[in-house]
């Protein structure tokens, strides 16, 4: 890769191939003078003027994914919300949370437990082991950057046989960029009112006829949020090679190497049924707190056009991700309790037997929790896919078949910091004690070492044969069909384990090996080629060992099934310049892991969320562009957890982190093909951060806005985000009786970019 960058710069000081391929130049307007004949012929030739559009579109009609059956989404008997490259610009949206929140029925949620990285919520579901790379599995534990990608692809409802295991409530596929035969360079830097500092290189150079190489760089530094304790300090590298563009055979070569050394806010803890109140700052990590990863990415395709109809396709990922987090957390609110017994703050009243919730804020302190992990992630993935066109009588046939391998490892060495508070001796992973309206301002005190724990370790190798087939009945009747048989197999084991450590439940080793067989079906009406009516039906499953970690005292647990019902609408208005789609659903999750008393768990819950969501991207003139949403989610655990004295029942509640309304706009006018004005909205509502529905995440809208002055070759833009500086909760966690991470403050951003 390192070569690859000094041949891209060598490359660069080299004339351009004159026959190298590339898109059509634009035709000159009709000369007003021509020479000649001074009687006109007796027909005129139509000319066509072309000319470039005030400002890239936020609407995209086709999809990248191979498997989907289809490059057209008029074609998909699914909603697929597409932002890509000119949208998240606009939004100056630099990470794949910022991003994804331009989906309604999206939420974020945070770091915890073993979890580290991306943790986002798909309608009503978890969708962590849904991340998909150029349509690779992504499961990795890191925070995920926008540099490298194009676009962002949302596939919404189970998905299991296009994708596998997992997909319950959809999936998101990043998709990177790739190199082209128009060389370009692009350098973009960018500086906000908290300090930071980002810059950002995308160079694409043909070289021969057919060939092409592209790098994308990132570096930032500086205080991410306006919350204390959030500095980063990132950079990444994304070269890739294509060769035989537009021939009969297309190999790219790509490679993403990331490293990330983060201060991460891990929010408040509740308290009397909300988020406790305190400023917006604040942060409990301590100052010697980080989160430090690794990314090494490295990918293969070879695609192959035998003829018209017929192409195939392999490709080969290979993902290692390293995480090593020192973690401190706010977990429980009281006040400091004389009892050296207790050992720490006491979680129900104070003294005088006086409510620690009815107590002013100054009186009131927070427990700090320790949980320092080393994480290592490794995936190697090969998909093999054969496409073929063929018709029987006067019906046509688009058939896809594919095979998948995959293998993974994961191990996760645990530690805990142990500490004092008032000179007091704190339980096993308490670090210490702080104000609860002030941010720490120290780092881990000398008397609290770090002691090791448990040690996980797991892997797991799967195996998925598919095809689906996308039959044409009549030009504006189609059949969706597909099948899908997987074998997933998957080992864990733990050091410290309930044979060796009293007290303890999880399981010293376990193996599984789940079957299962995913579906797919769907009709597609199309009355006219702006026009498309569908339903569809669909399947996903989600192994017990799925996510390569062990559910305390988990035992063989056969895998949740998950079924969806779909019905929509899409359509393209003024001259296919504006899309629009609506669908109506249901995802209904079986065999949920539910937790009995003893923190054994059993295949017993039902999770069921019906919900509808509409959606408009596109052009309503020339100058005038938006891109808004709209989901309505009727979430509901129809059965849940159900212990025997009654406590903890879950039944009938919400899911945690899942609002009833969600929506966003954002839209943008360009003036003179100059100037550019915009800006817009996201909202979302009401929420839980646990299972339990004690604690409630109010509602929140959140405005930004931008402005921008676009030159030939370089283009100024201006960014402010939460412009009325609203209080709100970006991201929520079940852990410590449900954790909610507050979103930054009014903030401004400069972006200069130079295009050459």
């Amino acid at each position: 890769m390192v070569g690859l960058l000094f041949a891209t710069g060598a490359i660069a000081q080299q004339p351009t191939d004159q026959n190298a391929q590339g898109p059509a130049p634009t035709p000159p307007p009709p000369d007003q003078n021509p020479a000649g004949p001074t009687t006109a012929p007796a027909t005129m030739q139509p000319v066509t003027v072309t000319g470039s559009r005030p400002s890239e579109d936020f609407q995209t009609t086709r999809g990248s994914i191979f498997r989907m059956g289809a490059e057209n989404l008029m074609d998909v008997p699914q909603q697929v919300i597409v932002i890509n490259r000119a949208l998240m610009n606009s939004q100056a949206a630099t990470t794949l949370d910022q991003a994804v929140r331009n989906v309604p029925g999206v939420t974020i949620g945070s770091a915890e437990g073993g979890n580290i990285g991306n943790n986002i919520n798909l309608n009503g579901f978890s969708a962590r082991t849904d991340i998909y790379l150029d349509g690779m599995r992504d499961r990795g534990q890191y925070y995920r950057d926008t540099f490298a990608l194009e676009a962002i692809e949302v596939l919404m409802g189970p998905s299991s046989m296009l994708f596998g295991r997992g997909s319950t409530g959809g999936v998101i596929n990043q998709v990177t960029k790739k190199p082209g035969l128009k060389q370009a360079t692009e350098l973009s830097g960018q500086v906000t009112t908290n300090g930071l500092i980002r810059t950002t290189a995308d160079v694409n150079v043909p070289f021969q006829e057919t060939n092409a190489a592209r790098v994308n760089g990132m570096f930032q530094w500086g205080k991410a949020t306006t919350i204390d304790n959030t500095n980063v300090m990132d950079f990444g590298l994304a070269p890739s090679v294509k060769l035989g563009i537009g021939t009969p055979t297309e190999i790219t070569l790509g490679a993403i190497l990331q490293h990330r050394k983060d201060n991460i806010n891990y929010g408040v803890p509740p308290l009397n049924g909300f988020p406790i109140n305190v400023p917006r700052n604040v942060n409990y990590g301590l100052a010697d707190d980080y989160t430090e990863q690794d990314v090494i990415q490295l990918n293969a395709t070879v695609e192959h056009k035998f003829n018209p109809g017929l192409r195939a396709r392999n490709q080969t990922e290979f993902l290692w991700v390293n995480t090593s987090v020192r973690q401190t957390s706010g977990a429980f609110v009281g006040i400091l309790g004389p009892n050296p017994t207790l050992g720490f703050i006491q979680a129900t009243n104070g003294p005088g037997n006086t409510p620690y919730n009815a107590s002013p804020l100054n009186q009131l302190s927070i427990r700090q929790i320790s949980r320092d992990r080393n994480i290592n992630d490794i995936t190697f993935e090969n998909q093999a896919e054969l496409e073929v066109k063929f018709k029987t009588g006067d019906i046509g046939h688009l058939l896809l078949m594919g095979l998948d391998l995959n293998y993974e490892s994961y191990t996760n060495k645990t530690f805990t910091r142990n500490g004092f508070c008032n000179g007091i001796a704190l339980v096993a992973g308490s670090v210490g004690c702080t104000p609860a309206g002030f941010t720490v301002g120290g780092g881990t005190p000398g008397n609290s070492p770090q002691i090791p724990g448990n040690y996980a370790s797991s892997q797991a190798w799967g195996l998925g044969a598919y095809f689906n087939d996308t039959i044409e009945v009549t030009p504006w009747l189609k059949l969706v069909g597909g099948v899908r048989w997987d074998v997933y197999s998957a080992q864990i084991g733990n050091s410290i384990n309930s044979r060796n450590t009293v007290g303890n439940t999880a399981v010293p080793y376990q193996f599984q090996t789940d079957f299962f067989t995913s579906v797919r079906a769907g009709a597609i009406f199309e009355p006219t080629r702006q026009q498309s009516y569908y339903v569809s039906y669909s399947t996903s499953f989600n192994p017990s060992l799925e996510q390569l970690t062990s559910t305390t005292g988990a035992q063989v647990l056969p895998p949740e099934n998950n079924q969806g019902y779909e019905a929509g609408v899409k359509y393209e208005f003024l001259n296919g310049n504006l899309s629009a789609n609506g669908a109506i659903f249901q995802i209904t999750k079986n065999n949920a892991r539910t937790q009995n008393a003893d923190g054994t768990f059993s295949p017993t819950g039902t999770v069921r969320v019906q919900g509808a969501r509409v959606g408009v991207a596109g052009r309503i003139t020339p100058e005038w562009q938006v891109f808004a949403g709209y989901a309505y989610l009727n979430a509901r655990i129809i059965q849940g957890l159900n212990f025997q004295n009654g406590i903890g029942n879950t039944t009938g509640n919400v899911p945690l982190n899942v609002p009833k309304d969600s929506g966003n706009i954002w839209t943008t006018y360009t003036i003179g093909d100059t100037y550019e004005l915009g800006g817009g909205m996201f909202y979302v509502g009401q929420r839980y951060a646990n299972n339990q529905n004690t604690v409630q995440v109010p509602e929140y809208f959140r405005f930004d806005a931008t402005a921008a002055y676009k030159a030939p070759t370089w283009e100024l833009r201006a960014n402010v985000f939460n412009l009325f500086n609203t209080m709100y909760y970006d991201s929520l966690m079940a852990s410590d009786g449900g954790r909610a991470v507050p979103g930054s403050g009014l903030t401004g951003l400069l972006t200069f970019t130079y295009r050459m």
